[in-house]
């Protein structure tokens, strides 16, 4: 595991009411939402980088009000047209 090492003001940890590590996990946790939300980060992948297991993650999302089912613009298109992408 790598360590990363940043570099917040000190009115961040009270703007969230967070301790310095809670505050870590948190934004490890956001991050991970976020990247997979956009497609980057596979379920597996983001669960891994929040350190929590898949299914604190799927329960993570919903708090994050992220959905666990992600598809693509190409995906969508095909479902609303009908067409069958594994075809």
């Amino acid at each position: 595991m790598q360590t990363v090492l940043i570099e917040l003001p000190e009115a961040a940890f009270a703007a969230l009411r967070k301790a310095p590590a809670d505050f870590a996990q948190e934004m490890r946790l956001a991050a991970a939402v976020k990247w997979y939300e956009l497609g980057i980060l596979s379920q597996g992948k983001a669960a891994e980088v929040a350190g929590l297991t898949r299914a604190e993650f799927i329960a993570a999302l919903a708090r994050f009000k992220v959905s666990v089912w992600q598809y693509t613009a190409e995906e969508l298109a095909a479902e609303q047209t009908g067409d069958d992408l594994c075809a």
